[in-house]
């Protein structure tokens, strides 16, 4: 399954922070999961969504430091998560 392209948060539009991710658009369903979905997702089915932007990275589920579930992508060559280079809509 890849991600195609995500939903920040309200005001949030231009933010480089994965934390301010709403949600994110699968392409196996067609649809928006909400971030928290996708965290639940992961914990169950590890290794199972990449970002579709090369080097294709995997999704790994995270625990912000006020408790909220989030998703970022496996580290890679770039400054900046890849997640965050998909389109936002």
């Amino acid at each position: 399954m890849k991600a195609i392209k995500i939903k920040m948060k309200h005001c949030c539009a231009y933010s480089q922070d994965v934390c301010d991710i709403d949600s994110i658009y699968m392409d196996a369903t067609n649809s928006y999961w909400k971030k928290a979905e996708v965290y639940d997702f992961l914990k169950r089915y590890p290794k199972s969504i990449q970002v579709n932007i090369p080097p294709y990275p995997f999704l790994i589920p995270a625990v912000s430091s006020t408790g909220e579930k989030y998703v970022r992508s496996e580290a890679n060559h770039t400054s900046a998560d890849n997640l965050l280079k998909l389109p936002r809509e």
